[in-house]
């Protein structure tokens, strides 16, 4: 067989893999049965499907492309670094790094960071539109973990709240 999109073949396995350690991890847990799961059970069931729907996306690249082929391109360094780099920043500020004396900054500024420098990533970046969407999702994490499931983490930096 001949590979027609070389693009959907190397995402198919990268989701087959990802899926299959996400499954062999699971088996670390208690995996429970279908009537009363353990810790081990949802990720046993994620990864499977992960790894399935990888491997239909990989038999697609056999069956379907353009005529020449769908050739990989380069990687797209800056917005991986970004986006990689927007997470760590985000539970940096989340949670501080105690042993460094850097302190917790709380929910609100971690969302604030995570969004701006993810939205750096983009190719229509506007400091505007990433306050704008930092804003509702500050509001709507609040109101989901703080408000509506009563999770105790800190929402603001200790020196606004004491």
């Amino acid at each position: 067989m001949k590979i027609k999109s070389q693009k959907d073949l190397l995402s198919g396995l990268m989701f087959s893999c990802v899926g299959l350690a996400f499954a062999i991890g699971a088996t670390n847990y208690n995996i429970g049965s279908g009537d009363r799961m353990g810790p081990g059970y949802f990720p046993l069931v994620l990864g499977i499907l992960l790894a399935i729907g990888g491997g239909v996306v990989m038999v697609g690249a056999f069956s379907a492309g353009p005529p020449g082929g769908d050739p990989v391109g380069r990687i797209a360094w800056k917005p991986l670094i970004l986006v990689i780099g927007a997470n760590l920043v985000f539970g940096l500020l989340l949670g501080g790094l105690p042993t460094m004396g850097v302190p917790a900054m709380g929910l609100m500024i971690a969302i604030y960071a995570l969004v701006v420098i993810a939205s750096l990533a983009g190719t229509r970046f506007t400091l505007r539109g990433a306050l704008i969407l930092s804003t509702i999702l500050a509001i709507g994490s609040y109101l989901t973990f703080i408000i509506g499931l009563s999770l105790q983490f800190q929402v603001w930096p200790t020196f606004m709240t004491g």
